[in-house]
């Protein structure tokens, strides 16, 4: 909440600079406070987000003590920058602050660039370590909290990677602004649902759909443009015409409509083998085990593969078995009891 609220000062001081101090001199007051106030208080925005959320995220403290100077090092970066920029910027607050005139201030240059900034990035690569280490260490719910900040988190990387740099090389900037609005919310949503807990959705369902229609998506798109510039490029060569006829395109579309399935089930596989290894062999264990013991007799063989299906889907630190030895009652069925300590399935 912090966050947001330094960066909507920041946003709303700009523009508020920019209509008192040149769009309408004179026209509203504390123009130029406004200017000033717009060059330090984004580091302490910045330096929430990229430093005290990951470290404390979800439950108010970092991991274990040892993290503390993290969030020593990223404190100590906000509080030089701001100390610094709210001092030697002071003098120079007006119009050269809103129209981004290099600022003649160097030992503000050095302070903020050469030393403030590089801290402020140093303890961010730290927080998102300790994030990892906090992911390593947890369960249950903690655990799930944390995989709903992550893919909000990842999903905005890929969004700056990817769009940061198509912005560059003219991509229309209605698709940039839409999808920014798409991305934006995606990490305050993932917080807020992982704070909450209420009924927390099952994010490995959601990651696991992602990856499986992301990359069909891709796959497809590719068969598809590379299917149509191909059948461009022989129909031309052959009849010296640069229209490509729609049965191309048709043939092209029901291409990809006999290759979504196949396509679907191979990139569920390989995402089920590749990500999800445990929960895939032990399903594939599951099955094989459901099939045997339709056909199996031997009733002590059938304990054997009974202990081992335990041993490879919930890998107890102890496991054994125990059969009822009256079999003669018909009102008595065998009973098994599987003890297991010092491990939890989780």
């Amino acid at each position: 909440m912090a966050e947001g609220f330094f960066y909507g000062l920041l946003i709303a001081g700009d523009e508020y600079a920019i209509y008192a101090l040149l769009t309408n001199p004179g026209a509203l007051p504390l123009g130029a406070e406004a200017s000033w106030l717009g060059q330090w208080i984004w580091a302490a925005g910045l330096g929430l987000i990229l430093v005290f959320l990951p470290l404390l995220f979800p439950d108010g403290h970092p991991p274990s003590p040892r993290w503390l100077p993290v969030g020593w090092l990223g404190g100590l970066s906000i509080g030089l920058t701001v100390v610094s920029s709210t001092i030697l910027l002071w003098p120079e607050r007006g119009p050269a602050l809103v129209t981004d005139d290099e600022s003649p201030s160097h030992v503000l240059q050095v302070l903020v660039d050469f030393i403030a900034v590089p801290m402020l990035f140093v303890a961010g690569l730290g927080a998102v370590i300790s994030l990892f280490v906090r992911f390593r260490r947890a369960r249950g719910d903690e655990r799930q909290q944390i995989k709903w900040f992550a893919s909000a988190a990842a999903l905005t990387l890929i969004w700056i990677i990817v769009f940061g740099q198509s912005a560059l090389r003219g991509l229309p900037g209605a698709i940039v602004a839409l999808s920014f609005l798409l991305v934006l919310p995606s990490i305050p949503i993932a917080t807020g649902i992982a704070i909450l807990r209420y009924r927390l959705y099952d994010i490995d369902v959601l990651i696991n759909r992602t990856l499986v229609y992301g990359s069909l998506t891709l796959m497809l798109t590719l068969i598809y443009f590379g299917g149509v510039a191909t059948t461009r490029a022989i129909f031309g060569a052959l009849t010296g015409q640069e229209q490509q006829p729609q049965l191309a395109v048709v043939v092209s579309t029901l291409a990809l409509a006999a290759l979504f399935m196949p396509l679907r089930r191979r990139i569920q596989s390989f995402i089920d083998r590749r990500f999800y290894r445990r929960k895939y062999d032990a399903r594939k264990t599951l099955e094989a085990f459901s099939a045997k013991l339709r056909d199996e007799t031997d009733l002590d063989r059938l304990g054997e593969d009974l202990v081992g299906v335990v041993k490879e889907t919930m890998q107890p630190s102890q496991i054994s078995l125990w059969l009822h030895p009256d079999g003669t009652q018909k009102d008595k069925k065998n009973r098994a009891a599987i003890r297991e300590s010092g491990r939890e399935e989780e």
